[in-house]
């Protein structure tokens, strides 16, 4: 398994990031081939260019004319209706939701009433799906990203003209360091900023690199104090094994409805929550309380909060920042009575060191073929000894 190394100096959008992948060595005959497979009203080009004297690939997707506005449930029915491996379904709709997330926050609406205008296009759809297709291609498990160039100046929008970076872009790189170079333009666009920040983690000091490749993904401005590229650095990911930073939310309540808790922690885990558990302690007074404990990444940490105090009853919050390491995961799909069900595998390095049925998948085979759940469990054990 691999990793990749974005190098975001010229920041990244996703036709940028979509290319650098392609020019790992992934044909262009091939991915056009996939591409048809999405059956969407748009077409692709890809082709060789030159930038400052950098060769590299350059994507544009033409769409047609139209203004296409989708909520995320639209977007989450035509990613799922397609032919797509697990993990490229459930990386894309990761993404989307993230910038549906940006934008809800954004316009002030609910998510499922949020409507995506420029990201929610073909173009996007293209752009996200097939990076997402690209890194399963290369195999890539682990995505680490720089400090992010803004670039200056204004951005025109479907809501007119804002300055850089877009509301959406700012919500997205909230906790995540960025930086801003006197390029009169917008370097980084949601779709970019949506695809990093879900898939990736940034590291604020560049990291020792032992590669493979470089891949060169051109953009389509011609900017006026450097190059326009996005560079991808590609290569084992055992060289490259680095901390996460992650933030711990804690909160000890001994005045609160268990049914409240219960509901804020589904809610926690639907926004993008790591973790979120219950502890029973004993609070002062003798009093049997209730710990909170939500693990986040820094982005989120502000949201989180803010939904803890609206539905909870504590009046404070301690905050951690601690970093973490998981092991690589990926897919694999089983037939189980004719029933597909996933079973998620651990890597330490490339060894597998374990396996487990996704439950739900379990859960609704076991209804379909009338057996016991632990039954169908085994059975799905059995089928990857």
């Amino acid at each position: 398994m691999k990793y990749i190394y974005f190098d975001c100096s010229s920041g990244a959008s996703g036709d940028m990031i979509l290319a650098s992948l392609l020019s790992l060595g992934v044909s262009a005959d091939e991915f056009k081939k996939f591409f048809k497979t999405l059956k969407l009203k748009s077409d692709i080009e890809i082709c060789s260019g030159k930038n400052r004297g950098f060769t590299g690939l350059r994507v544009t997707v033409k769409v047609p004319p139209s203004s296409v506005e989708r909520t995320y449930s639209e977007i989450e029915n035509i990613i799922s209706s397609r032919p797509l491996s697990p993990i490229v379904k459930e990386k894309s709709l990761a993404v989307f939701r993230r910038l549906f997330q940006a934008e809800s926050l954004v316009h002030g609406t609910s998510f499922n009433r949020t409507h995506l205008h420029e990201a929610g296009a073909d173009d996007a759809l293209v752009d996200i799906i097939g990076s997402c297709w690209l890194l399963q291609k290369l195999e890539v498990q682990s995505i680490y990203y720089s400090p992010v160039n803004l670039g200056s100046g204004y951005v025109q929008t479907e809501h007119g003209l804002l300055p850089v970076p877009a509301p959406a872009v700012a919500e997205l790189m909230r906790g995540i360091p960025v930086y801003s170079t006197e390029e009169p333009t917008e370097l980084l666009t949601p779709t970019g900023a949506a695809l990093l920040t879900t898939l990736g983690q940034c590291l604020p000091t560049r990291p020792q690199l032992v590669f493979e490749k470089i891949g060169y993904g051109l953009g389509h401005k011609e900017l006026k104090y450097h190059p326009n590229i996005l560079r991808a650095f590609y290569g084992e990911v055992e060289e490259l094994n680095a901390l996460q930073e992650i933030t711990i939310i804690e909160a000890t309540i001994d005045d609160c409805s268990p049914q409240l808790l219960g509901n804020f922690l589904n809610q926690a885990l639907e926004k993008g929550a790591l973790e979120a558990y219950l502890t029973p302690v004993i609070m002062k007074k003798n009093r049997p309380g209730t710990k909170l404990t939500v693990m986040v990444e820094p982005d989120k940490i502000d949201g989180v909060v803010e939904d803890i105090f609206r539905e909870t009853t504590t009046i404070g919050v301690r905050i951690f920042p601690v970093k973490r390491k998981v092991l690589r995961r990926d897919f694999q799909v089983v037939q189980v009575g004719g029933q597909k069900i996933r079973v998620k595998l651990s890597y330490l390095g490339k060894e597998i060191i374990n396996y487990q049925p996704e439950f739900e998948d379990c859960l609704k085979a076991a209804k379909k073929l009338g057996l016991p759940l632990k039954k169908v469990i085994n059975l799905t054990l059995k089928e990857m000894t």
